[in-house]
C-alpha cells in the first residue's frame, strides 16, 4: 500500500477510535441503551444493526441540515417501545466513503450513533470536476474568488480556468458559522478550501466549507468615484493598489459600446483608472469591471461594480419575458389574475400578449389591491429555476375594478374610467373577429362592443379571441370594461378577456 493512501486511513481510524471512547459511556446510560455507538456499512451497500435497550419508547432520525438530507441512509425504523430492539441502518453502493449521525431519544436522555460507509476521502478537483462529480462527496478545489453575495454567513463564488462554483457557507479558522469577515477574504485572492458538494436547483454548491488557504491578491480596488453614474454618462473612477507588474483592465462585451477607458495613472503601488460613460438611452444598466496584475507567474485581480441610471422600458408582457435578465426596469400593465401571496403581494399579471408572476409588490398590504384590478408597475426582468418574473416591483398606479352584475352595471352612469367586472351567459355573437355579443345574467342583458384578448390590445391585437380560445354561444364569459353607451342603448364598450366557462 502508497504511503500516501497510509497516512488517511490511519487519520479515520483514529477518529473512529476517540469516537468510540467517547461514545463509549453513552451506551451504558440507564435510560437507553445501544450494543454499539458505531456502525460501519460496506462501501458496496449493505445492512448493519444494533440492539436499543430502553426502559421507554425511544425516536430514532437522522442529524440532517437544508443542504444535505443524508438521503442515502435508511432506518428500519423511526420509533421504538420498552424493551429490546433490532434497528438497521442500510445503505447502497457508494463511490466514496459518507458519514452520518443519528440521534436515539428516549425521554430526556439521547444516544449518539456515528454511521461511516467506506472510508471519508477529501478529493483534490478543479472547478470542473466538483460540477460534474457526485453530490454528498467532499472536493478540496483552489481558484479565485470572484464575487462575495454574503459577509455574515461567507456566500461567494470561486472560480478556476474550468468553471465557476459556489460557496453556500463559510467556517472561521475556530470552524465556526456566522464570522466570514473574521478571514479577511476579498475579491481577487486565490482561496484553497474543502467542503462537501450540494446541488440546488442548477446551481453546484460547495457548502460549509473550511478555508485551507488565502493567497491574498497583489492587486485591490480601494475606493471608486461616481459608482452610481446618470442618464447623461459622465466619468467613473477607480483607485487601486497594485504589487504587480501594472495593471490591464476587463470590460464584458455587453459594456463595451457605452462604457471606455480613458486613462491609466499609476504611481508607486497607486493606480487610478478613469472610464467614460455614453449616455443611455435604454434601461438600467450595469456592469463588472476586472483589473488584473501578475508576479510573472500567476494571475491576480480585483473586481468592482458600476451602474447607470436610465429609462424605463414600457413593455408588454410578452416583451418583457422575452429580455434577458437583468438590471433594466420595464413598466408593465395589467389585470391581476391571482394572488398566491397576499403579504408580499406575490401574483400573476396579464394583458393581451402574455402572463407574468411577480414576486411581490413593495408595500403591497397598503395598496389594497384585489384579483382583477390593473395596476401598473415597474420592475426587473428576474427569474426562478428558468421561469421568468418580476423582481424588485414597485406600483406606479392602480385602477380598481368592481364586480358587478349586468342589472347594477346597467344603473350606472356612462364613465370610461370606472371599470366592471361582469359575468354572463352569450346569447349570441354580432361580430366573432373583434367578439362584439350579447351577455345576459338572470333578467338582465347587456351589449359587449368587442372582447379583446386581454388589456392594452390596439388594432389587429384585438381581434381573434373568441377562435383562439373556442368560445361560443351559451358559454358563461367574465370580461373587464367600462360602462358606455351608443344611441342611448346599454353597452360594456372595449371590454377584455378575463375568463370563461365552457357550456359543455
Amino acid at each position: 500500500m502508497k504511503l500516501k493512501r497510509i497516512f488517511p486511513f490511519l487519520v479515520a481510524l483514529l477518529a473512529l477510535m476517540t469516537s468510540c471512547t467517547d461514545e463509549e459511556t453513552m451506551t451504558l446510560l440507564d435510560e437507553i441503551q445501544v450494543s454499539s455507538s458505531y456502525v460501519a456499512i460496506p462501501v458496496e451497500g449493505g445492512s448493519t444493526s444494533i440492539t436499543v435497550t430502553a426502559k421507554d419508547s425511544w425516536t430514532a432520525e437522522k442529524v440532517t441540515t437544508d443542504k444535505n438530507k443524508v438521503e442515502w441512509l435508511t432506518i428500519s425504523s423511526t420509533t421504538g417501545s420498552a424493551g429490546e430492539s433490532t434497528l438497521t441502518f442500510t445503505a447502497p453502493s457508494a463511490i466514496d466513503g459518507r458519514t452520518a449521525e443519528v440521534l436515539i431519544k428516549s425521554g430526556d436522555k439521547t444516544q449518539r450513533i456515528n454511521i461511516i460507509q467506506g472510508l471519508a476521502t477529501i478529493a483534490s478537483a478543479t472547478c470542473a470536476e466538483v460540477i460534474a462529480g457526485p453530490d454528498s462527496k467532499t472536493y478540496q478545489v483552489t481558484g479565485v474568488c470572484t464575487a462575495i453575495a454574503n459577509t455574515t454567513y461567507g456566500n461567494w463564488y470561486l472560480a478556476d480556468k474550468t468553471g465557476s462554483i459556489y460557496i453556500y457557507g463559510t467556517l472561521d479558522k475556530k470552524g465556526q458559522p456566522k464570522n466570514f469577515l473574521s478571514l479577511g477574504l476579498e475579491v481577487g485572492d486565490e482561496v484553497t478550501v474543502q467542503g462537501p458538494k450540494t446541488t440546488y436547483g442548477t446551481t453546484v454548491e460547495l457548502i460549509d466549507v473550511t478555508v485551507i488557504n488565502i493567497n491574498k491578491s497583489l492587486v485591490k480596488v480601494d475606493s471608486v468615484k461616481n459608482a452610481s453614474l446618470p442618464i447623461e454618462g459622465g466619468e467613473f473612477m477607480a483607485y487601486l493598489t497594485c504589487k504587480g507588474q501594472g495593471v490591464s483592465v476587463d470590460i464584458p462585451n455587453d459594456a463595451m459600446s457605452w462604457l471606455s477607458i480613458s486613462s491609466i495613472q499609476s504611481a508607486g503601488t497607486s493606480t487610478v483608472v478613469k472610464f467614460k460613460a455614453a449616455a443611455n438611452t435604454g434601461g438600467d444598466r450595469g456592469t463588472t469591471l476586472t483589473f488584473h496584475t501578475t508576479d510573472g507567474a500567476k494571475d491576480y485581480s480585483a473586481q468592482t461594480m458600476l451602474s447607470q441610471k436610465g429609462a424605463i422600458v414600457k413593455a408588454t408582457i410578452a416583451a418583457f419575458i422575452a429580455a434577458p435578465v437583468g438590471d433594466t426596469q420595464y413598466r408593465l400593465t395589467g389585470v391581476i389574475t391571482s394572488i398566491s401571496n397576499t403579504t408580499y403581494g406575490n401574483l400573476y399579471l396579464r394583458d393581451f400578449s402574455g402572463e407574468t408572476y411577480v414576486y411581490g409588490i413593495k408595500d403591497f398590504t397598503q395598496k389594497g389591491l384585489k384579483v382583477g384590478d390593473i395596476i401598473t408597475i415597474v420592475g426587473k426582468r428576474a427569474e426562478y429555476k428558468g421561469t421568468p418574473q418580476v423582481g424588485s416591483a414597485v406600483l406606479e398606479s392602480a385602477i380598481p375594478v368592481t364586480s358587478a352584475t349586468i342589472a347594477e352595471v346597467l344603473t350606472k352612469p356612462d364613465n370610461t374610467s370606472n371599470y366592471f367586472m361582469v359575468t354572463g351567459t352569450i346569447t349570441s355573437i354580432a361580430n366573432a373577429d373583434y367578439g362584439n355579443l350579447y351577455l345576459k345574467d338572470g333578467e338582465s342583458e347587456i351589449y359587449v362592443y368587442g372582447c379583446y384578448p386581454g388589456y392594452g390590445a390596439t388594432g389587429n391585437d384585438r381581434k381573434g379571441l373568441l377562435a383562439a380560445k373556442s368560445i361560443k354561444v351559451g358559454d358563461t364569459l367574465t370580461v373587464i370594461a367600462p360602462k358606455g353607451s351608443y344611441n342611448g342603448v346599454a353597452q360594456l364598450a372595449n371590454s377584455f378577456y378575463f375568463s370563461h366557462v365552457s357550456a359543455e
